[in-house]
This record gives C-alpha cells, sequence and structure tokens, in this order.
C-alpha cells in the first residue's frame, strides 16, 4: 500500500469516527410528548409535502408494533422509542369518532407492557423490554389504551409511565436501571367512578429529574424523582379530580417551575422543593391538554362542563389566580376566553399565533399576545381528532382519526396545503426529527421522509 493510499484511508477512518461521535443537540431531539418542553414545533426539518403508503412514495419505512398504544414516538439521535400493550384477548379495536359514551372495555387477560427503542433510519427493532406482565389494575375506553403515556428521555435514560403498572427507567441499551409501583392509578370519570378510562399522563425528564402528574380518583399528587437512582425528591399531594394530562416546565426568572393543568387545581410547583406558587381553579371538568409556554406566559386550555377556557398566565404569578364569574384578566391572568377551548388537543404556540384544534376538526387561530380571534375553520373532512398538532417550516400538521394528514400552513390565513392519508386509525400525536415524520398508527409505526431521486 502506497503512503499516500494509507495516508486518504486513515483520513477517511478519521472522517467516519469524526461523524458518528458528533454530539446531538439536545434542542433538536424530539424528547418526550409533542417535543421539547411540549412545544409540538422543529423548524428546518426538511419533511416532504406529500407521500403515499401504498406506492411508498416519500415513506421510509413502516413498522409492525404488536399491542394497542397511544402513546406518541420520541426521538434522541438515530433512537425512537414507544410503548405497547399486548393483550392476549383483547383484539385491539379502536372505536372512534364523537360520542357519549362512557363505559369500559371488559378485558381481563393478561398483557404485557413493552417498551421499543428503532433504528431512526431503518425502523429495524434495536431492542424490546417487557416492563410489567399480569392483568391491567384499571378498565380502558374503547376510545382509550393501555399504553397511554409517551416516554421521555435525556439520551442517557428513556422512562415509560404505564399508571397503575408502573414507572420504568432504561438506560438507552435496555437495561432497566429502577421501577417504582404506585398502586392503583384509578382514571375514571369523576361522577361515575365505575367509568374507568386508563392513565394517561406522560412524564416529562428536565435536568435529570422525572416530574409525573398523577390526577386519579382518589389521593392525587405531583411528584420528582432523581433520574438516574429513582429516588423521590419530593412529593405534592393534590386535590384534585381524575384528569389525563402532561406536566410542564417554565422559568420565572429566578427558579423553574412545574406547571400543571387541572380543574380544582390548575398551577406551579417550585421545580427544586415541590411548593406550590401558584394556583387556580376552574374550566374544563375533565382537562387532557398539556400547557405550553411562550412569550412571558403559560397557556392552558381545557373542556367539558360549565365553560371550556384558553388562559394566557404571567410567568411571574404567585398566589391564588382564580377568576370571578365572566372575569377574563386578573393581575397575572393577561387574557381569557371563557369558550372554545379543546377537550383533547394540546395547543400549538408557533410564531405570533396561538393554534386551538378541537375534537371536531375545528382549528383556531389566535393572537398570542391578545387573545383575540384571527380564523376558526374546520379542517379537512374527518369526524374526530384526538391527536395535537405539530408544526415545521410553517407548516402545521393536524391528523384525523381516520388517519388523515392534514397539512395547513402557519400564518394568519387559513390555507390547507395537502391531504395525506396513513390507511390506519391514529389517535397519536405525530413527531418530528431531522429528515422525517414519524406517525403512531394503531398497528404500526410509520417514517415519512423525502425519498431522493
Amino acid at each position: 500500500m502506497s503512503k499516500s493510499t494509507f495516508f486518504y484511508l486513515f483520513l477517511l477512518l478519521i472522517l467516519m469516527y469524526s461523524a458518528a461521535c458528533q454530539p446531538v443537540d439536545p434542542q433538536r431531539q424530539w424528547s418526550m410528548y409533542r417535543g421539547t418542553y411540549a412545544s409540538g414545533i422543529l423548524d428546518e426539518a426538511n419533511l416532504p409535502q406529500n407521500w403515499d403508503i401504498e406506492t411508498g412514495e416519500n415513506v421510509a419505512w413502516v413498522t409492525e408494533i404488536p399491542g394497542l398504544g397511544h402513546s406518541c414516538p420520541i426521538v434522541w439521535g438515530d433512537n425512537v422509542f414507544v410503548t405497547t400493550a399486548v393483550s392476549q384477548v383483547d383484539s385491539g379495536a379502536i372505536k372512534t369518532g364523537i360520542y357519549g359514551s362512557i363505559g369500559s372495555v371488559p378485558d381481563t387477560s393478561v398483557h404485557q407492557w413493552k417498551v421499543y427503542c428503532l433504528d431512526k433510519k431503518s425502523g429495524k427493532m434495536n431492542w424490546e423490554q417487557t416492563a410489567c406482565t399480569g392483568v391491567p389494575e384499571q378498565k380502558r375506553h374503547p376510545m382509550s389504551s393501555h399504553a397511554n403515556c409517551t416516554p421521555a428521555t435525556n439520551g442517557d435514560y428513556v422512562v415509560a409511565f404505564f399508571g397503575s403498572e408502573g414507572l420504568y427507567c432504561y438506560d438507552m441499551k435496555g437495561q432497566l436501571q429502577w421501577k417504582k409501583d404506585f398502586g392503583v392509578l384509578k382514571s375514571n370519570f369523576f361522577l361515575v367512578p365505575d367509568a374507568e378510562w386508563e392513565f394517561s399522563s406522560s412524564p416529562l425528564i428536565h435536568k435529570n429529574v422525572v416530574i409525573i402528574q398523577c390526577d386519579v380518583h382518589e389521593n392525587s399528587f405531583v411528584a420528582a424523582f432523581d433520574l438516574k437512582t429513582g429516588k423521590e425528591l419530593w412529593k405534592q399531594e393534590r386535590d384534585e379530580y381524575p384528569g389525563w394530562c402532561t406536566p410542564n416546565i417554565y422559568s420565572d426568572g429566578s427558579r423553574d417551575i412545574v406547571a400543571v393543568n387541572g380543574y380544582k387545581h390548575r398551577g406551579g410547583y417550585d421545580f427544586e422543593t415541590g411548593e406550590e406558587v401558584w394556583r387556580m381553579s376552574g374550566g374544563g371538568d375533565i382537562p387532557i391538554p398539556t400547557p405550553i409556554v411562550g412569550n412571558d406566559l403559560v397557556y392552558f386550555n381545557s373542556a367539558h362542563g360549565k365553560i371550556s377556557p384558553i388562559l394566557a398566565i404571567d410567568k411571574s404569578a404567585e398566589g391564588d389566580l382564580t377568576l370571578a364569574e365572566d372575569e377574563t384578566s386578573n393581575e397575572h391572568v393577561k387574557w381569557a376566553l371563557l369558550r372554545g377551548g379543546a377537550y383533547m388537543g394540546t395547543m400549538l404556540l408557533y410564531g405570533d399565533y396561538l393554534y386551538n384544534a378541537r375534537w371536531n376538526g375545528r382549528l383556531s387561530c389566535y393572537n398570542a399576545l391578545t387573545g383575540e380571534e384571527v380564523y376558526s375553520e374546520k379542517v379537512g373532512h374527518g369526524n374526530s381528532y384526538t391527536s395535537s398538532p405539530v408544526a415545521a417550516d410553517g407548516v402545521i400538521y393536524i391528523v384525523d382519526n381516520d388517519g388523515v394528514v392534514y397539512s395547513v400552513k402557519a400564518g394568519p390565513e387559513y390555507k390547507l396545503l395537502s391531504e395525506n392519508n396513513l390507511n390506519e386509525v391514529c389517535m397519536s400525536t405525530p413527531a418530528i426529527t431531522d429528515s422525517y415524520l414519524l406517525f403512531r398508527t394503531s398497528r404500526h409505526l410509520i417514517a415519512v421522509a423525502a425519498t431522493k431521486n
């Protein structure tokens, strides 16, 4: 071998090693429900406008995921994580649509709660772990599953929450580090305790601490655990009805605060100590959406019951912020709309606008600073929408329960750009990562990416 050939081979090896060792940018990872602190946004993602599941156009891969789960995929580097619950008997049938049934699915078969890690580029399984095996402690709603909570990761560990079946922490190679059992977390309709709908609040990771919100029929709480060891750092009891909200984090300039949605107790807790910072009551009495952060405000919405508000609360809030009847602002509530909040969907703050997607497919756009409505339009032709909107490069993606993905132009004028069909029921919110748009359907994980000519 000549010296020049050796030199070029040596240089190539160095370049390959350097590329493999490139640090992962945490801000470009989809590390929890709806990405970085539930923002739902990843710009410069280079996503295709159209794809075709049947022909494979702009479809990178489709991987079957056994069982049933509404948990969303998350991404760190080239790893995609997703959870599921596999039943020996339950067919996993999902009843979509808008209807008033509050009953539960009568399934007492043995389930396996699983965590999967897939390769982002190929869809191949890197590893799988069975977290728990047994009969579910809670029944599920016909629209629900036994694996609703989206996992979370910081690139060193991944945590998966299965409600009454426990909280599990793995390293990135799939080795169990610790687990927690909180007993039965009864997630039911507060007026009809026998109407069990299954748990659905996802964990988040912030500064090597795991935060969980457990608003259930009895003994509701919010708690913090050391990510590496599982040690409880603090736990605060909550007087709250069952809810299905994922918490979030914001800073008031001097401290980090855990924001939680709720009906009797929407509020903020000191991230370090768990002490209550502020609270307020009122709103939809079955809260589901996650609070989102921007413009020095924390935005909340909820529905079901007397009012369905959208609220913009100052990050500096302290004390009791509860609005008087028909009041739309106070010292710490910058603005409030008493009607129009979403039952299922977490809002999207993108640029100067706040987008609220409702269960019936109506998308409302508001001035994020004032609450003034800019437009309100029905998106597509679906009967029900439980997925929350996400966005990249000026495009908002909204998925109906039949699996039709609607691409809407971001901005003050409503414009539908395209429709693409996944050809399967889709109840989960998509994940966005560089060059890939990931969809969790009732049976598969689907990666959409621009194919090279």
